[in-house]
């Protein structure tokens, strides 16, 4: 059982950075923007864009697991949990180019401003139930992120 559990943890915290003291969700999504660069310097921008898709269907189906069996041990929602941000940061990175450092920053910036004020219906998104309501209010303010930097990607050139 308390494999399994770790288990759970590891991805939940978003490999430990949970745990961080000050601002756990910023620290996950600052580790999730970390792992997205580093890939960006080893693999082509289509490689990348496919990478970052699937580690966004992967960490988004094993964090809704994984937050469904951490809840019932740390309640509902814990700022411990931070995988979610870090599903929300990488689809707002889907539109970042990362040779230009300003897209992933504005990518980072405009995914936490939202996953913090919450408006257009991202705060409905926690009324669904367990790991599912975890996930989902952060994958959309992703997705309004991801809309937004395509935009002014589209306005800037």
């Amino acid at each position: 059982m308390g494999q399994k559990i770790l288990f759970h943890k590891i991805i939940a915290t978003g490999f430990g950075s949970g745990y961080f003291p000050i601002a756990p969700g910023t620290a996950g999504a600052v580790l999730a923007t970390i792992i997205w660069y580093v890939v960006s310097i080893f693999v082509s921008p289509c490689v990348l864009i496919i990478t970052t898709a699937v580690l966004i269907a992967l960490f988004t189906v094993v964090g809704i697991w994984s937050t469904n069996k951490i809840e019932p041990i740390w309640g509902e929602d814990p700022s411990r949990v931070v995988v979610d941000e870090m599903v929300g940061v990488w689809i707002a990175l889907l539109a970042a180019v990362p040779d230009k450092f300003y897209y992933p920053l504005a990518a980072f910036v405009l995914f936490r401003l939202f996953d913090i004020y919450k408006p257009l219906g991202i705060r409905k998104m926690e009324n669904l139930k367990g790991g599912l309501g975890v996930m989902m209010d952060d994958v959309l303010a992703g997705a309004y992120s991801f809309l937004l930097l395509l935009g002014l990607r589209w306005l800037i050139g």
